[in-house]
């Protein structure tokens, strides 16, 4: 295992992890929101979702432009979560990025 491989190992794999994490915040943040469970007008929950939204939206946003919702429902979180764990197993196992980094 060389240098690279070893940092992408352990510095990328659990930031993808953090990452897949704050997506499930942001879909079950979303949930609650939609029926009116929890309220924005708490601060403590506005701040939060606030900051869960600004980590989520750069990554959902350029797939929803590119995949419409489908009944109601948004298939870019499921397409975003998709894409980091294969993402997290590429770099955790050695996938097919290592053939294009030598």
């Amino acid at each position: 295992m060389s240098i690279l491989q070893s940092l992408l190992f352990y510095f990328v794999g659990p930031i993808i992890g953090l990452l897949i994490f704050v997506m499930i915040v942001y879909m079950i943040f979303s949930w609650l929101l939609a029926f009116n469970v929890i309220n924005l007008r708490n601060a403590a929950a506005a701040q939060i979702y606030d900051i869960v939204r600004r980590i989520v939206e750069p990554i959902l946003s350029p797939l929803r432009n590119i995949i419409p919702p489908l009944g109601g429902l948004d298939m870019a979180f499921l397409v975003g979560i998709l894409g980091l764990y294969w993402l997290k197993w590429t770099v955790s196992t050695g996938g097919p990025i290592w053939n294009l980094l030598g």
